[in-house]
């Protein structure tokens, strides 16, 4: 994704802003920061952006999961379904916390199928964690009222979507929680990082404390003086990571423009060639447009498009193959290989996932590509990649 595009000297001036300080953690040392609060800044901007009553900045989107499972009371034992097409980050976080990640169906949207979740409800359930995969949305209205329905907590990862939106409103705001990613091939880059946000002030000052030790951050500007209502751990992102994530985040609208223009172009030329069919996007307008994703009829006619196109200069992810993104390769999972015995593995209902079957995921994976969209492209370039893209998928 395309945060790193566009990296020039508004993000070189937020740093030497740190620099010219010497303060490079987030809390404490006000005297010397010359009014530099770079975290604090890039947290009011994210709330400014997407609506939501609070935001906070923590160490990459794996950390914001977390954390924000802390703060939403996931924990030991408990059960989160996840959808099987997300990056590891997502089950990385719910075994982190002790709990137990269950695999739900997912649809063409490439994200939880609401009509599959009832299947894979037990009463353990205590959260559902749609992923809004490659910058577009899930079916949150209706994820929503299943958790609703079900009393069951709505967590979103929204780390591939910033700026995306669902009827006007941002995804990450329909949940009690939401996370993004900042990591360096974001569309909003800190070079690492990723945050919360949330309307819910309990679970706000929940995250606050438990990405930094427990800290309630109201001694003042002794660190010393703070009390520890909770255990936490550190999780906190650094003011130089910060401050390259507020000059990027200030771009989000110029980045949007770009990649729909982008997206558009490519969309429009691929529309009437044979056997072609596009995700479906809930709401079109709504879509930050990282990526075209699109489908083949077949497995077989999808591998022959993923070939001809990186033939032709304009490779894509075939993602029924991708070691990090889709649950057929997470080897690692299903034989549960950690570097110590992990908490999920005493629950008594820790899955075998050898045996973990997903037959209409496997569908949609099997015929699904995905183009990445990026912001460098002149109007000779898109050209050349349309032709590129017509040469490869005709007749295969």
């Amino acid at each position: 994704m395309p945060g790193f595009e566009l990296f020039g000297d508004k993000e070189r001036k937020e740093v030497t802003d740190v620099l010219s300080t010497g303060v490079l953690m987030r809390y404490g040392f006000d005297g010397a920061r010359n009014g530099h609060y770079k975290a604090l800044k890039f947290e009011k901007t994210l709330c400014d952006i997407t609506g939501s009553a609070h935001s906070h900045l923590c160490s990459s989107g794996t950390a914001a999961l977390s954390t924000a499972m802390a703060a939403c009371g996931i924990g030991a034992k408990d059960e989160v379904i996840v959808p099987p097409f997300t990056f590891v980050a997502t089950f990385e976080a719910v075994l982190q916390a002790g709990a137990v990640p269950v695999f739900g169906e997912i649809d063409d949207t490439l994200c939880l199928n609401p009509d599959r979740l009832d299947a894979v409800l037990t009463p353990k359930t205590k959260a559902v964690v749609p992923v809004h995969m490659c910058g577009a949305m899930a079916r949150i209205d209706e994820i929503k009222k299943f958790c609703d329905r079900n009393g069951l907590i709505l967590l979103e990862d929204a780390c591939q979507s910033l700026g995306a939106t669902f009827q006007g409103k941002h995804l990450g705001c329909f949940g009690k929680a939401g996370c993004f990613s900042f990591d360096a091939v974001k569309t909003v880059t800190c070079g690492e990082g990723g945050a919360v946000i949330t309307d819910d002030q309990t679970v706000y000052d929940i995250c606050h404390q438990y990405a930094d030790h427990g800290h309630d951050h109201l001694g003042g500007p002794d660190r010393g003086a703070d009390d520890h209502p909770i255990l936490g751990t550190n999780y906190r992102i650094s003011e130089l990571n910060a401050a390259v994530g507020l000059a990027q985040l200030r771009k989000l609208d110029q980045i949007l423009t770009i990649q729909r223009r982008n997206k558009q172009i490519l969309k429009h030329a691929m529309k009437n060639l044979p056997g072609i069919t596009f995700r479906h996007l809930p709401d079109p307008s709504g879509d930050s447009a990282t990526f075209l994703s699109f489908m083949l009829p077949t497995e077989d006619k999808a591998r022959r498009a993923a070939e001809n196109l990186a033939a032709n200069n304009v490779p894509c992810p075939y993602w029924y193959d991708n070691n990090w993104h889709y649950f057929k390769k997470w080897h690692h999972l299903k034989q549960m290989a950690g570097a110590a015995p992990m908490p999920a593995q005493l629950c008594g209902n820790l899955p075998d996932y050898t045996q973990v079957n997903l037959p209409e995921s496997d569908a949609v994976m099997k015929r699904t590509l995905s183009m990445q969209i990026m912001l460098s492209w002149t109007d000779p370039d898109l050209e050349k990649r349309v032709a590129a893209i017509e040469k490869a998928l005709t007749n295969i």
